[in-house]
Formats: C-alpha cells, sequence, structure tokens
C-alpha cells in the first residue's frame, strides 16, 4: 500500500491485471489531473490481497488506483464504489481518510470499476511487534490507534449522509450468514474447525451492541502514520465498511493479539512482555476503547464470541482468496500464500471456544 518511499513496494503491472494505459490515461486527463498529458506512470503495488491497487505518477501529483479484479467474481465481494463512497463521506470529519478525485463505473476504460485517490505521505507499518521502535512510541501509536477506532464508532452516520449505508440491526446474524456463503462458494477443501464454527456461533451469538460505521478490516498495514510522529494520518482499505456493531469491529483490530507471527501477529508475547514492549494488553487495550466511547464492560463471554467469530470471518476471507488465486485472478503474488491460512485461522477460532467452555 502506498507510503512515501514507495519504489520498493511497487512493481510492474502484473499479466493478470493489465489494462488499456492508454484509455485510462485519457480518462484520467478529463477527469483527475491534465497534467498527465506531459507523464504518466503506472506501477502495481505489491501488497492487496482482494483488489488490485495501482500507484499513478503524474507531474502534478502522485495517486492511487483501485480497481475490481478481473473475472467471475463472489456476490457483493469487491466494493471499490463502496470504498470511494465512505470515503468521500467521512472527508472533514475526525476520521483521517484519503481525498478521492473519482469513481468509475464504466467497465470499458480499463475492463472493470475503479476509483482514484490521494497517495498519502507516511508510514505503512506491518509488524505490530513495532521492531525499532522506543516502548513510549509503541505505547503512543497503539492508543492513537485505539482512538481512531473509536473516533470512527462514534461518527454520526445521518450527518455525513451514510444513512443508508447499511442495514440497522441483525448485523452478527447477517455476517455470520454471510461469510459461511461466502466461504461455501471459495470451498477448496473440508476444514472441520470451520464445521465446528458454522454450527457453534449462530447458537451462542450475543445481541448487538448498537448500529455504527465499521470498517471491517482495521489493521496496523490498513493504515498510514505520520513519518514524525505516532499519528494515524489516513485509513485505507474500506471495501467490507458497512453500518454494524462497533464491538465486532473492534474485536477484529484486536485479532492481531491472538494470531502468531508467522501471520503478522501478537501471539507470541505474555502480558510481561506486551508491558516491557509498550504493547497493551486486550484487556487494557479494550478498556482504553470502552472508556473513550463510555461503554459498559464487556464480558468475557461475549468477548470470547466475538475473538471466535472474527476468527472464522477471516478464514472464510482467506478462503476466498485461495479461490481467487486457483482462478487466477487474485490481486497479490502472494495469494495462494494467504489463502493457505484460512485452515489455521479456523483451527485457532475453534481452539479459543473450547478453551473459554
Amino acid at each position: 500500500m502506498p507510503q512515501t518511499d514507495t519504489s520498493a513496494d511497487t512493481t510492474a503491472v502484473r499479466p493478470g491485471h493489465r489494462l488499456d494505459e492508454q484509455a485510462l490515461r485519457e480518462w484520467w486527463i478529463d477527469h483527475v489531473d491534465s497534467s498527465a498529458r506531459q507523464r504518466f506512470g503506472l506501477a502495481q503495488f505489491k501488497g492487496g490481497q482482494s483488489n488490485p491497487t495501482f500507484l499513478v505518477e503524474t507531474p502534478d501529483g502522485r495517486y492511487v488506483l483501485r480497481r475490481k479484479p478481473a473475472g467471475t467474481l463472489l456476490p457483493s465481494a469487491h466494493a471499490v464504489d463502496r470504498e470511494f463512497r465512505v470515503m468521500r463521506a467521512l472527508a472533514g470529519s475526525g476520521v483521517p481518510v484519503p481525498r478521492v478525485h473519482a469513481l468509475c463505473t464504466d467497465a470499458a476504460v480499463i475492463g472493470t470499476m475503479f476509483y482514484v485517490m490521494d497517495c498519502v505521505p507516511g508510514r505503512i507499518l506491518w509488524d505490530p511487534h513495532l521492531p525499532g521502535m522506543a516502548s513510549r512510541e509503541r505505547a503512543a501509536l497503539y492508543d492513537d490507534m485505539n482512538r481512531t477506532l473509536a473516533a470512527l464508532h462514534e461518527v454520526d452516520v445521518a450527518a455525513v449522509g451514510l444513512a443508508d449505508y447499511g442495514r440497522t440491526g441483525g448485523y452478527i446474524a447477517r455476517q455470520l450468514d454471510r461469510w459461511t456463503r461466502q466461504y461455501r462458494a471459495s470451498e477448496t477443501e473440508p476444514i472441520e474447525a470451520m464445521e465446528q464454527l458454522i454450527a457453534w456461533l449462530p447458537r451462542h451469538q450475543p445481541a448487538d451492541t448498537g448500529t455504527r460505521l465499521v470498517h471491517g478490516d482495521f489493521r496496523l498495514d490498513n493504515l498510514v502514520f505520520a513519518q514524525d510522529a505516532p499519528r494515524v494520518v489516513a485509513v485505507l482499505d474500506w471495501e467490507l465498511s458497512t453500518l454494524g456493531d462497533p464491538m465486532v469491529d473492534f474485536a477484529y483490530h484486536c485479532m492481531a493479539w491472538r494470531l502468531p507471527p508467522s501471520v503478522r501477529g501478537l501471539g507470541d508475547l505474555d502480558a510481561a512482555q506486551l508491558q516491557a514492549a509498550g504493547i497493551p494488553t486486550v484487556a487494557a487495550y479494550l478498556a482504553r476503547y470502552c472508556e473513550r466511547r463510555a461503554l459498559p464492560r464487556v464480558d468475557a463471554q461475549t468477548w470470547r464470541f466475538y475473538e471466535a467469530f472474527n476468527l472464522f470471518r477471516a478464514a472464510a476471507i482467506a478462503q476466498g482468496i485461495m479461490g481467487r488465486a486457483l482462478a487466477g485472478n487474485a490481486a497479490s503474488s502472494e495469494a495462494l500464500q494467504a489463502g493457505r491460512q484460512a485452515r489455521q485461522l479456523a483451527e485457532l477460532g475453534w481452539h479459543g471456544v473450547g478453551q473459554g467452555a
């Protein structure tokens, strides 16, 4: 994803994602930046497992283009138009987002729908251990992530024009249905833990805590941080955003504490090690979030459901990546490896259910 020095994070456009650069350039001149007449550089970001993402450079600016993948797609997936809409709505709010420029719904231009936003200067941080930082900087960075997500969950959706961005109530039930269907549509092999979760989760779902704008994929590497401060300057990758239960969204963000380092998680650190590193425990992080939003304490049984649900959902997403990799239209060259994480995530989720039983 975009950062100040993108040379190491981009590559030539991969064969499966090539597009008509001349048609794009002509559209660009009319809809985004006329200086593209003088120079129009196009490269593909190496990361990103869902929507192919490109860096465009002109004499007057640096931009990011996000498009739907080509080929047959799962229903409701790759909603780049929703990404565009939510970032446009949040401009000027307390939630930092890139400036968006244009949405192209005409597939004749490059073959699929796409949108254009600014390339926000800053740091993309991939490892939640934050190696090389002082403990106080880690603490400040985690606290600003917490603050940013709490601010998102306090957005007045009616005031920003997103009152119809999703349905009110029944979020958890709909999500269980959606991700079960998505998983079934891309299933490549039996995963026993996934079957256990699909059976267990509907029987133990708590009541929704409310309806707010939720990001759906709020994690460290979907944020841009200022170069000179532990401050979030842009929230990226809004494809899974909708109106939903904010506590489920927050619990997804906290999944990093459960995951092993092999999938960029903090699961190798105990409470003492987290404290020494300046990283809060999940309990402390949750308490700070609830304090910011004036919420009551979340009981252990409900939190266990949130953790299991989010690992189930992550496994379903990974299975979708695997399906696209096998079909040849995945956004990242590492998609097959990422897709193989479906079993690991499902087993981690089911193990957590068993531990709490």
